[in-house]
């Protein structure tokens, strides 16, 4: 069996970002090719960005769903 991540570059690591359907904005801290199979048997791999909110606390969301966002003072 193959390690279960990857580190993956991204033009928007360490800046500003929106997760699209959560409305959250955060710092993107990385992005990784992650096996997140299940129980089934069947590999599953996806891109997932962890996004750092404004508390601290790391969520995941897929790639496809962040957006880069200004700056506000």
């Amino acid at each position: 069996m193959s390690e279960g991540y990857a580190y993956v570059p991204h033009r928007l690591l360490h800046r500003r970002v929106r997760d699209i359907p959560s409305g959250v904005e955060g710092v993107l801290m990385a992005v990784v090719h992650e096996d997140v199979s299940d129980f089934s048997g069947y590999e599953r791999w996806m891109e997932l960005a962890y996004i750092r909110d404004a508390s601290g606390r790391e969520f995941t969301t897929a790639v496809g769903n962040v957006e880069a966002v200004e700056w506000t003072a």
